[in-house]
């Protein structure tokens, strides 16, 4: 009697346990379709928008479909309303989230990200040709520009001196423009955005090493699909190590941010 209660305790916990101990198929699933669909904004440069013919270009685009070709699988872009993405992505409209999104607490709570593949955040950006700052401690008694109602306004507060003016702009080409002319002399901004403007115009600027603030971007997927983010993962960590993303990077910020040792 014991041996079959013993015996029956055992299968009832086996049987409990099997869910928890599930392979998760969220890849396999993927591969058998041969596509991974993409949801994004496709109107935010230069992670992901459309150029003039309507053909979608970007970072995040170059990146995706090297994964997709290393995978073995097709892209699919799905574009979709942002303030929506994440409830459309757990009502599996698509399969995860590429396009320049932020890692935040929150947003932590209802989707799982992959690492870190850019840091962004603000930045200080100076004239190219401008010799007497190096760094964001030798910006004191300056001139800023800012663009207004942006998270730069914020950023400028927590420079390691306080300006000697704070200028706002209708936007940030308006300030770029100002500071070339030398009635500025740095621009707090977006560094996804402020290394799309220089890497059109090379020469003109250059930004000072180092965040004023710090927003790392990450790749989004639903909690449940741990297969499908760990392969995207480990390709993502094989193109940092053998040089792609850093390719990928200067092509369209003209350096490579891609990096976590420079962070």
């Amino acid at each position: 009697m014991k041996k079959l209660i013993l015996l029956l305790a055992v299968t009832l916990i086996a049987a409990f346990a099997l869910p928890t101990f599930a392979a998760d198929s969220s890849f396999a699933e993927v591969k058998k379709a041969g596509k991974l669909v993409i949801g994004l904004d496709d109107a935010f440069p230069p992670m992901g928008y459309r150029d003039a013919s309507g053909k979608l270009i970007g970072f995040d685009i170059d990146a995706a479909e090297e994964v997709g070709k290393r995978l073995g699988i097709k892209i699919e872009w799905q574009p979709t309303a942002w303030d929506g993405v994440i409830h459309s992505l757990n009502s599996k409209k698509f399969d995860c989230i590429w396009n320049g999104m932020t890692i935040t607490d929150e947003r932590a709570k209802e989707v799982a990200f992959t690492k870190p593949y850019i840091m962004d955040g603000q930045i200080a950006v100076v004239r190219f040709t401008d010799k007497r700052y190096k760094s964001l401690k030798d910006l004191k008694n300056v001139k800023v520009g800012a663009q207004k109602g942006s998270s730069a306004l914020s950023a400028v507060k927590k420079l390691p001196t306080a300006p000697a003016e704070l200028k706002e702009y209708e936007d940030n080409p308006k300030a770029l423009l100002d500071l070339e002319a030398a009635r500025i002399d740095v621009v707090v901004m977006d560094n996804v955005t402020g290394r799309d403007f220089i890497a059109k115009r090379p020469g003109k600027f250059k930004v000072l090493p180092g965040f004023i603030s710090k927003e790392p971007f990450g790749v989004a997927f639903r909690k449940d699909d741990t297969s499908l983010r760990s392969k995207v993962q480990q390709t993502l960590d094989k193109m940092v190590k053998d040089g792609t993303m850093a390719k990928i990077s200067r092509k369209w910020f003209a350096e490579d941010i891609t990096n976590p040792k420079k962070w």
